[in-house]
């Protein structure tokens, strides 16, 4: 055979191979890749069929154009989210629309960050719509220079972004006696967390100065319910701030848009929306002025008044009872994931159970771990396909440990929804279903 001739072979043998056909090739492919998968850990339990359609077959939205860059010019989730919503229930809100709440799906979320169009809200009077031109904030009392400030007078003072958890005094009120949602949405909907911009409130009190004998600040909105509340001085020095912007963007009406005070921790009716004033004082406002904070009955009738910081927090989002283990096999590899928080500073450690608190180990934290904020928490292992009670708890860098519902109810008593930060249990069954409920005794 002479040297062309070989030559010729090859470029036949050449061209036949480029005409494998799309299917075959992928067939193919997905020989290599399923060999390739059973050498991986976490993935070992996944087969590939060569003949899966999925593979095989060309996308029928990759035969034609898609949408023009010119459709929806802001940014609209895919259809196929369209389960990932706020939510509401007359149980929580007395059937009044104004003065309700809608429920963030943290068991959806990634991260720590909330997208603006799943934040959590909470009203007093309906969402305001305010005029940013026409909006003024006025700053009096016990201040040595009393201004009124327009938006961009507040801009021009040096930003700052940070990111802060907002949590709703109730939230968790749910599971208050006794499991009431198998749902953690409205279990621990009402909250979300968010990057935040705007001035530190210290920067502008500092530069129009304090009265030595400040000593509280009276904030008020702009809504028709204005939701009047004070505050220590101490913590308007500390890190509160006057926010015109999240994750971003300006403001969302229902966020407090054009302004609003944001404290970090602590309880979120104290974050005033649409904030129109400041006012200084020497001594507490008059009940009749302002509904100043949310108290603790104790069982021997005191309350507690001074309430502000929102405890040691966590609670395992998968799996949950929107998202159980039930697709799962016996010998699949799982990732338990939550969210830990708190009020008082930095989460330092996360524990979790599998035995209802008997028996405790240590997740790992993930991502960014920052005071005041979402931490996320994670523990891989296999599942067994055996009941488990899970629980998660969290401890934070001043020492405080997230409590048993026993403990929880010899500080705060029963009779009260606000600040329950209990240990959350789910109960997972053989079939991987999982239901809320409640684990009053864990083991330290």
């Amino acid at each position: 055979m002479t040297k062309s001739s070989k030559n010729s072979e090859k470029s036949l043998e050449t061209i036949s191979e480029k005409k494998l056909s799309r299917r075959d090739f992928f067939r193919k492919t997905a020989v290599y890749s399923a060999g390739a998968i059973a050498a991986a850990n976490v993935l070992s339990p996944v087969k590939l069929r060569a003949d899966d359609p999925a593979i095989i077959e060309e996308a029928q939205w990759g035969t034609k154009l898609g949408d023009m860059v010119t459709k929806n010019l802001y940014g609209i989730p895919s259809p196929y989210e369209h389960n990932v919503i706020r939510r509401t229930t007359d149980l929580l809100s007395s059937g009044d629309a104004y003065a309700s709440v809608s429920m963030c799906p943290i068991h959806e979320l990634q991260g720590i960050v909330t997208p603006n169009g799943l934040f959590f809200t909470r009203n007093h009077g309906g969402t305001a719509h305010v005029d940013p031109h026409e909006f003024r904030l006025m700053i009096h009392g016990k201040v040595k220079k009393e201004v009124v400030l327009t938006l961009d007078d507040l801009k021009k003072y040096p930003s700052e972004s940070r990111i802060y958890f907002i949590e709703c005094p109730a939230n968790g009120s749910t599971g208050w006696r006794g499991p009431q949602f198998n749902n953690l949405q409205f279990m621990k909907g009402m909250m979300s967390s968010a990057e935040w911009t705007g001035v530190m409130l210290k920067t502008v009190l500092e530069d129009i100065g304090l009265e030595d004998d400040a000593v509280w600040m009276l904030a008020v909105g702009s809504d028709n319910a204005g939701n009047p509340r004070t505050i220590p001085v101490e913590k308007a020095m500390d890190d509160a701030m006057l926010v015109w912007a999240q994750n971003g963007e300006a403001l969302r009406p229902e966020q407090g848009y054009p302004l609003r005070l944001l404290v970090p921790g602590w309880e979120g009716n104290l974050n005033t929306k649409w904030l129109k004033r400041l006012e200084f004082s020497d001594k507490p406002w008059h009940a009749k002025e302002e509904t100043s904070k949310y108290t603790m009955l104790q069982k021997s009738g005191k309350a507690i008044r001074y309430f502000w910081a929102n405890e040691v927090n966590s609670v395992i989002t998968s799996p949950c009872p929107e998202k159980p283990w039930t697709h799962l096999k016996k010998g699949d590899m799982i990732e338990i994931e939550g969210l830990a928080w708190s009020g008082h500073g930095t989460i330092t450690n996360v524990d979790i159970s599998f035995d209802g608190g008997d028996n405790w180990v240590e997740a790992n934290l993930k991502g960014l771990v920052l005071p005041k904020s979402w931490t996320r928490f994670s523990y891989i292992t296999r599942w067994e396909g055996k009941p488990l009670l899970l629980s998660s708890r969290a401890i934070d860098d001043t020492g405080n440990v997230q409590p048993t519902i026993d403990q929880e109810t010899s500080a705060v008593g029963v009779e009260s929804i606000y600040h329950r930060n209990a240990i959350v249990t789910w109960e997972v069954k053989s079939n991987g279903e999982v239901n809320n409920v409640h684990i009053r005794k864990h083991n330290a």
